[in-house]
């Protein structure tokens, strides 16, 4: 039986159309003001950077400086060569995300789909209170216990290593990656794997073939967080690579990753500086580097998001 008119008269729907809707109208208002704030954030940290680099861009060639293997800012004429640098980045970051994501992902697979409730509901609040712990700290923990377990184990002259602050970093990313990709895994519906149960999938079929596929989004952000602090992380790695400028050509070698040099070297930076606009011009292409990480990892999420929606 339809329904033509409600009991004044009006029109089936009118009286919801003709309501203002001011709770909603200012969520979206908050949420864009946000969004707009994030944006001019961003643009204003890159216009700082960019202001105060491009000196030492000019002062020095752009390929000079990427890929000058010297550092010398107290030379004269002083040089400038961030290839050191940009390799340790590589490396500890290269480290942090193998030995993180693996273990991150399968920890947050187990916590979500194989432990107990209970157990589950333990475990997390502890994962999650180990991303509190300070840098510092971290630090001193890899300088004082396993710095020289590295150093011992792999008959090193000194533990202070990029391997030492890759698994450090490892360490430092692995709650980000456990938490995030555990809520990720927990917002795919139930009735996704009660569906592939029925067509006779085993426990191990659903999670791969399933839950993780829907929850790619959730665990590709959790992941980029990671790598996010593996690459922006200054005090550990500032303790414990060892501080070596020479270009690293393995990563159990003493080195200096882009933020350790740049919280190393500011201090002693006269403000106005051509080694001061150096430090920007780091901190420029750090920036950069961060976004090109971010948009491939957008590109792969996409390309995947097609993949499953094909099949």
């Amino acid at each position: 039986m339809a329904v033509t008119a409600d009991l004044q008269g009006h029109p089936p729907g009118s009286i919801f159309r003709g309501k203002p809707r001011w709770g909603e109208r200012i969520i979206e208002k908050i949420i864009f003001f946000n969004g707009m704030v994030a944006i001019l954030v961003l643009l204003g940290v890159f216009i700082i950077l960019l202001r105060e680099g491009i000196p030492a861009l000019i002062e020095t060639p752009f390929f000079e400086f990427l890929f000058g293997t010297t550092w010398y800012p107290v030379s004269e004429p002083p040089t400038f060569g961030i290839l050191p640098f940009f390799v340790a980045t590589m490396w500890v970051t290269l480290i942090s995300t193998v030995l993180a994501v693996p273990i991150g992902v399968g920890a947050a697979v187990f916590l979500a789909e194989v432990a107990p409730r209970r157990v589950a509901d333990a475990v997390k609040p502890i994962v999650e209170l180990l991303s509190g712990f300070p840098s510092v700290v971290m630090g001193f923990i890899g300088l004082v216990l396993l710095s020289p377990w590295v150093q011992n184990s792999l008959n090193l002259n000194t533990g202070l290593t990029g391997l030492t602050a890759g698994i450090m970093l490892a360490m430092m990313s692995l709650p980000i990656i456990v938490s995030v990709s555990e809520d990720a895994l927990r917002a795919v519906p139930d009735e996704y794997r009660q569906a592939a149960y029925g067509l006779g999938s085993t426990k191990w079929e659903v999670i791969w073939h399933v839950c993780v596929p829907s929850a790619l989004s959730g665990i590709s952000a959790a992941v980029m967080l990671g790598v996010g602090r593996a690459i922006g992380e200054t005090m550990t790695v500032l303790m414990v690579a060892g501080g070596a400028l020479a270009l690293p050509e393995l990563p159990t070698e003493p080195m200096t990753p882009m933020t350790a040099a740049i919280a190393s070297g500011i201090g002693n930076a006269v403000q106005g500086g051509l080694q001061y606009h150096a430090l920007f011009a780091i901190g420029l292409i750090l920036f950069v580097l961060t976004l090109v990480v971010n948009l491939i990892a957008a590109r792969i999420l996409t390309a995947q998001k097609r993949k499953f929606a094909r099949e």
